[in-house]
This record gives structure tokens, sequence and C-alpha cells, in this order.
């Protein structure tokens, strides 16, 4: 998914683009069709993963033609780190019930698949009806769990990506673009 693209377009601590704006909306297009075809029945809960998704949803939900809801959840492995605590924390619950609710968590990131396997054990707990995945990325080789995604945007090397509300201590997520930061960035922190 190499794009030939000026050296000036890109973030000085970006090495390099792996996934360009035109992509992800025409990904954006291809995962709304699938979504809304598989949804075209009952009406769907997307749940966004704060904060990286944000951008995600926003584009995701604008191509759907389905009958859908929005609810946002904020939690977090990270912090400032550039690596997986391992430890999920909810820091903003979710506003709607969910028992009886088709539910489609909407993620940036599938990296480790920490986040995402507490959050389908939490929501069916919860007596939601059932429980996808839409992931923008996918980090090839990088799950300690194993995930089923049912919409997957864009498999990518496991490396450390920023741009389209991917980032690195809050950086980077307005980048429109997806693409691999620089190690001399994180290296030293």
């Amino acid at each position: 998914m190499n794009n030939e693209t000026s050296v000036t377009a890109i973030h000085p601590d970006v090495e390099r683009m792996l996934v360009s704006e035109e992509q992800l909306r025409q990904r954006n297009i291809e995962l709304g069709a699938a979504i809304s075809r598989d949804y075209a029945d009952r009406e769907v809960l997307i749940v966004g993963v704060l904060k990286g998704a944000a951008w995600f949803v926003s584009d995701l939900t604008r191509q759907l033609t389905c009958d859908f809801t929005v609810d946002y959840m904020a939690v977090s492995s990270y912090g400032a780190a550039h690596k997986s605590s391992g430890v999920v924390r909810i820091l903003k619950d979710l506003e709607v019930p969910l028992e009886g609710r088709h539910v489609l968590i909407a993620e940036d990131i599938l990296d480790t698949g920490l986040t995402l396997k507490y959050l389908i054990r939490n929501f069916l707990a919860r007596g939601a009806a059932s429980v996808e995945i839409a992931a923008c990325v996918v980090k090839e080789g990088a799950q300690e769990e194993k995930i089923d995604v049912r919409y997957e945007g864009f498999v990518l090397p496991n490396e450390f990506v920023v741009g389209y509300g991917l980032d690195y201590a809050e950086r980077y997520r307005g980048l429109p673009y997806i693409g691999v930061l620089s190690p001399r960035v994180y290296e030293d922190a």
C-alpha cells in the first residue's frame, strides 16, 4: 500500500505513508456498504472507542443506509506509552443500555486485542444481542488475543502508526493519512 507522494506533504515525524486520504475514503465507502447490507433489517448501535475512532466513526457512518445510533466509550490501555500496558480502564462509559441491542464496535486499531476482548465480554455481559467489530487498522501479527474482525479496513505491518485518529501521546491524530511514526520520536520517551 505504498503511495508515491512528495516528502513535503508528509509530517516530518512520519517516516512514510501507508494509507492515503483517498484510500481511507474509498475503504469507508466499501465498509459502509457491507454494514448497511448486513444490518438492513435491524438497527445497529455503533460504539466508537474514543478518542482515536472518532475519525473512523464520523466517516463510516456517513456511508450507512441502515438504521443506526451512535454512542462512545473511552477506554485506555496505552496512556502516553507506545505499547499497550495490557490493563484496560474505562474512562467514559456508554450512555445507552445494551440489552437486546446489536452492537458494532468501531475501533481505530486492533493491536494486541486485549481492549476489544474486554469490550466484547463486557457488552455481552450487559445483554447485547450481538457484538461485531469494525477496525480501521489491523496490525499484522500483533494480536495476543484472537479477535474476529467482521469489517476490516487495512492490514498494516506491525509498526507504530499515526494519523486519521491514531496518535502518540495525543499528537498526530489530525493527519489525513496513516503513516509510520519515526522511532526517534518515542525511543527516548
